[in-house]
């Protein structure tokens, strides 16, 4: 004999199942993260620098390798 579906289940409706609001969760907060983000990013936009800052010696991260390699093996007078 085939197993009959228990009379006294009740199909419940989507919004009563509490798995599908985990699933429709996840995607939700995905994208509240984003309009956050995007209200972030406009509100608080970094400058744009019109020209390049000057290379001093002092500052000689911003020089090429090349020639910061040179400096460095340059002696000292």
């Amino acid at each position: 004999m085939k197993s009959s579906p228990n009379a006294n289940s009740v199909c419940l409706p989507w919004w009563r199942v509490g798995t599908v609001w985990l699933v429709i969760a996840g995607p939700a907060v995905v994208v509240v993260a984003s309009f956050a983000t995007l209200s972030l990013a406009l509100m608080h936009g970094d400058p744009v620098i019109s020209e390049p800052p000057a290379l001093s010696e002092r500052n000689a991260s911003h020089a090429p390798a090349l020639k910061a390699r040179n400096h460095a093996a340059t002696p000292r007078p």
